[in-house]
């Protein structure tokens, strides 16, 4: 049940997370329709000469589409405004993933293998949950008797809440929340999310029925993705570990925005300390200041 708590943890902890720079030329905007304000379509970064921690270094490069900014402990952010033409959202990102990863791969990879492993798992809990389900008519049956002999065994029911543990084994039901443990595994759903953990590879993956929120987490490293519904880009990524990398990278990431069919505007963010000094949050309201929320 250890797994289990610690899982359950962590759900908790993730539902309780005028400048003188170059101008917008452009105001047009985008069509709404999904919970979201619009987005602004532009032609040329917004660059002030500071935000928050950052301080644009120099001014704006390839016409206006490249600004790059310095931050406390050799942060470094570049704001980057992005055309769609011939390409899509997510094949422009995956550009900038790559050359941000290529900054700590020793965490990317053991993200990758981090998130083999929870795949693995989460098939062995799906095969280890149906055969429970064929199980539990004949444990069912003989419960009266599995009690008298066992002290390992226990169910209790109450409107509304069932519990049914077996040594290292506890199916929880609750409205709105399931927990299921198998030995090192459990698996945790509440809501529109899934935890699924696995403590022999000290692998936690959380994900939401959306594909809005997934958090991939190996010892002290964690990557991060988030996506807003909707036909316009709203993405944000994160790959961060304790150890810093051979170039001194204890966190990468991007924020991107854009309307649908683009441009989008994306910041990207190399950091020297976990806690980024906030460089994360002033490198947002950078592509704020450009497309809005």
């Amino acid at each position: 049940m250890r797994t289990a708590l610690i899982t359950l943890c962590a759900v908790s902890a993730l539902l309780a997370g005028c400048d003188e720079g170059s101008s917008i030329t452009s105001t047009r905007t985008s069509e709404g329709g999904d919970g979201h304000a619009v987005l602004r379509v532009i032609d040329t970064l917004q660059c002030p000469d500071t935000l928050g921690a950052l301080t644009r270094k120099g001014s704006a490069q390839a016409e206006g589409t490249v600004c790059t900014y310095g931050g406390p402990r050799g942060a470094e952010v570049s704001l980057h405004l992005v055309s769609l033409e011939g390409t899509t959202p997510d094949e422009a990102l995956a550009r900038f993933e790559n050359e941000l990863i290529a900054g700590m791969p020793s965490t990317a990879a053991q993200m990758r293998g981090a998130a083999a492993d929870t795949e693995a798992a989460r098939a062995d809990a799906e095969a280890a949950r149906a055969d429970a389900e064929v199980a539990r008519a004949e444990a069912d049956l003989a419960r009266a008797e599995s009690s008298a002999q066992s002290g390992d065994r226990a169910t209790v029911r109450m409107p509304g809440v069932t519990v049914e543990s077996s040594g290292d084994d506890a199916s929880v039901r609750l409205p709105g929340m399931a927990v299921d443990t198998d030995g090192d595994n459990a698996r945790v759903r509440i809501g529109g999310f899934s935890i699924d953990a696995s403590e022999g590879s000290q692998a936690v993956a959380i994900s939401s029925s959306d594909e809005s929120v997934s958090v991939q987490a190996h010892d002290d490293a964690a990557e991060i993705r988030t996506r807003a519904p909707g036909s316009a880009t709203r993405v944000t990524y994160i790959l961060t570990d304790n150890a810093a990398s051979e170039a001194g990278w204890r966190l990468v990431g991007y924020e991107a925005r854009g309307p649908q069919g683009g441009p989008i505007v994306v910041a990207t963010v190399r950091a020297k300390d976990r806690n980024n000094d906030g460089v994360f949050d002033d490198a947002k309201d950078l592509v704020t200041l450009n497309v809005g929320e």
